[in-house]
């Protein structure tokens, strides 16, 4: 079995998917199935130093780059066209069993399901949320004009798509597609604990041993519904806590929530950490208190995972994807995104520390029972099998 997994960019700063599919390829790998990558050297407004034009071992990982074009228009620049890529598919993609493309409305993916089309080459689509109600209401006209005359027909003409939530599911069932769908969460790759992360986190932060640490940890997008959580955050002052928003956006939208953290009288309790990755990362989810995402929508939430992962209790609104798995199993707070019911949630966390910890304890011990990344590469492979049988 050969697979070719087809991405716009697997950078970190393109956040947890392009990760995700880093892990995929890893995991099935190591079931023994024949796994590479095709994409391009996107690395957000930069490109990555890698060769290009040939097979490489990025990150231990089998991946061919290819150059993004790199206009000074960001709305072009983000829809990643890549000619070399283009080609090298035309010529190449008939030589596996497989392709499984990611992201749609994204020149990388969109001429992938193309080529696949043309050629008669079965293929599987993870659209990343981006069918999803919220995400099409975002730049509304230009995704149903390009829905309309290009993706629909690529979608339909997939043998699955492929969802991670049953959120997720749900909402792409009203789009009237006739391409069926399976529900495959994300995997976790599970961090080794860190010796007395907490006080080792204070230390790092220059804070007092018994402080109460709330960790934003995601990109800074309107997406995210960061204008609530630090209404709800500046309405709970008579609280300690110290609250962490480590993630990066566009100038603009950092220079807003900036203005925000100030108007709401929190600035000086918060701490900007811009984007963190590797120990430093692991350090701030094993270290904190309570983690929070209070977004528009999630088709999955992987960050969610990796603080269920090391036991830190969650606060997300319902527009996550994992708000059920939290609720059906007691592992956080859910609340509606609405600047009053934030601050009930966290207040309830703040005035009961101690459930917090009990759902931390369940939280950890349900991630390694369901969503290791070797039990999701098994799982996709009977898929793959299945589609290509």
């Amino acid at each position: 079995m050969k697979i070719l997994h087809i991405i716009p960019s697997v950078a970190s700063v393109r956040g947890g998917p392009s990760q995700a599919v880093l892990e995929t390829v890893k995991a099935l790998e190591n079931q023994g199935v024949v796994a590479e990558i095709a994409t391009t050297n996107d690395n957000g407004n930069d490109l990555l130093d890698v060769p290009l034009n040939q097979r490489i071992e990025y990150k231990q990982i089998p991946i061919w780059f290819f150059s993004r074009f790199s206009p000074e228009v960001d709305s072009i620049r983000e829809f990643a066209f890549s000619s070399q890529l283009t080609s090298w598919l035309w010529q190449n993609a008939a030589n596996y069993d497989l392709l499984h493309i990611h992201a749609i409305f994204s020149y990388a993916s969109t001429v992938a399901m193309a080529i696949a089309r043309f050629q008669g080459i079965p293929y599987i689509v993870r659209p990343l949320g981006q069918l999803c109600e919220w995400s099409l209401q975002q730049s509304a006209r230009k995704k149903q004009i390009y829905l309309k005359l290009i993706e629909r027909a690529n979608l339909n003409h997939a043998q699955a798509l492929h969802l991670t939530s049953k959120q997720e599911q749900e909402e792409v069932s009203h789009l009237d597609l006739s391409v069926p769908s399976f529900v495959l969460p994300h995997g976790l790759s599970i961090p080794e604990p860190l010796t007395n992360a907490r006080h080792q986190l204070r230390e790092y932060l220059n804070l007092p041993a018994d402080e109460p640490v709330i960790l934003f940890l995601s990109r800074l997008h309107p997406k995210k519904g960061l204008d609530y959580l630090i209404q709800a955050l500046g309405k709970l002052t008579h609280h300690r806590f110290t609250f962490i928003l480590a993630g990066s956006g566009t100038k603009e939208y950092e220079a807003e929530i900036e203005s925000l953290l100030v108007a709401t009288g929190i600035r000086d309790r918060t701490s900007l950490t811009g984007f963190i990755t590797g120990e430093t990362k692991n350090l701030f989810m094993q270290g904190s208190d309570l983690f929070v995402l209070t977004s528009h929508s999630e088709n999955f939430g992987v960050a969610v995972l990796e603080a269920l992962a090391v036991g830190v209790p969650v606060l997300v609104t319902p527009g996550v994807a994992l708000a059920s798995v939290v609720q059906e199993n007691q592992l956080g707070y859910i609340a509606q995104l609405d600047v009053l019911a934030i601050a009930e949630a966290v207040d309830n966390y703040l005035s009961n520390p101690q459930a917090g910890k009990d759902m931390g304890d369940r939280a950890r011990q349900l991630v390694l029972d369901n969503y290791t990344w070797n039990r999701i590469a098994k799982n996709l492979m009977e898929i793959y099998t299945k589609l290509i049988k």
